[in-house]
């Protein structure tokens, strides 16, 4: 069945009652090597569910955990937040129970990896360090102190935007970053993309969707294309080599 519930191991680590994902998974008997998957800001989408589904036909079990599933994201975009801009609280709960979930379902290799976008990309970031073989963060936020807080990651692609006028000049910081860590990383901005270039779809409210076009929020597919063959090369070499 596509959909998970997490909420009985969620509730023995204090995380979200109700906790939950959408499961992709490959043709074939398996083990595979796994990927946790986070959403954006507007939440669990059919395009995130699409996302998941690309990866499940590159031969990874793929779950996208639900980080609004107690309430949606009217009632858990600002407290989500609020965790990752803190590097605590429930979201990081829920991300590690998600994770647990991977590695103890019998359908993996043991190799996981994770991926992000838009805030889903600074979670990816967040939790690159915390038992991951990679990682793909798109067009997301750095985290507060990145010196600390990306010491000891695993490989790390990500994807940027130069038009996204929400993380102005965010590829090249990262990259400073992951060089003088001694991170191997994989970071590229793409000139004619902005926010959220990887969606096949727009997404947010209808009536802010011009808005959001205005501040380079929408999809790019050529972008999206070579970005996607970023994660996978990516991906294939440190989860599937």
């Amino acid at each position: 069945m596509p959909f998970i519930d997490l909420s009985e191991a969620s509730l023995a680590a204090g995380g979200s009652p109700k906790l939950g994902g959408y499961l992709a998974e490959p043709a074939g008997a398996g083990p595979f090597p796994a990927v946790l998957m986070i959403h954006e800001a507007f939440g669990l989408t059919d395009s995130t569910r699409r996302q998941a589904d690309r990866m499940a036909a590159a031969g990874y079990l793929t779950l996208a955990v639900d980080l609004f599933a107690d309430g949606g994201p009217r009632r858990c975009l600002v407290s989500t937040m609020r965790s990752m801009a803190s590097g605590t609280g429930r979201a990081f709960t829920d991300l590690a129970t998600a994770q647990a979930w991977l590695k103890a379902s019998g359908r993996a290799t043991g190799k996981v990896g994770v991926i992000g976008f838009c805030m889903g990309g600074g979670f990816a970031l967040l939790i690159a360090r915390t038992g991951f073989d990679a990682a793909a963060a798109n067009y997301g936020r750095l985290p507060k102190h990145p010196e600390e807080e990306l010491r000891g990651a695993c490989p790390i692609v990500a994807n940027y935007g130069k038009k996204d006028k929400t993380l102005p000049g965010a590829a090249a910081k990262l990259e400073a970053v992951l060089d003088r860590l001694g991170i191997e990383h994989d970071v590229k901005e793409f000139p004619n993309a902005g926010h959220a270039f990887m969606n096949d779809s727009e997404e947010g409210p209808r009536p802010l969707r011009p808005l959001f076009r205005v501040m380079g929020i929408k999809p790019e597919p050529e972008a999206a294309q070579e970005a996607w063959q970023r994660i996978e090369e990516h991906f294939a070499k440190y989860l599937k080599g």
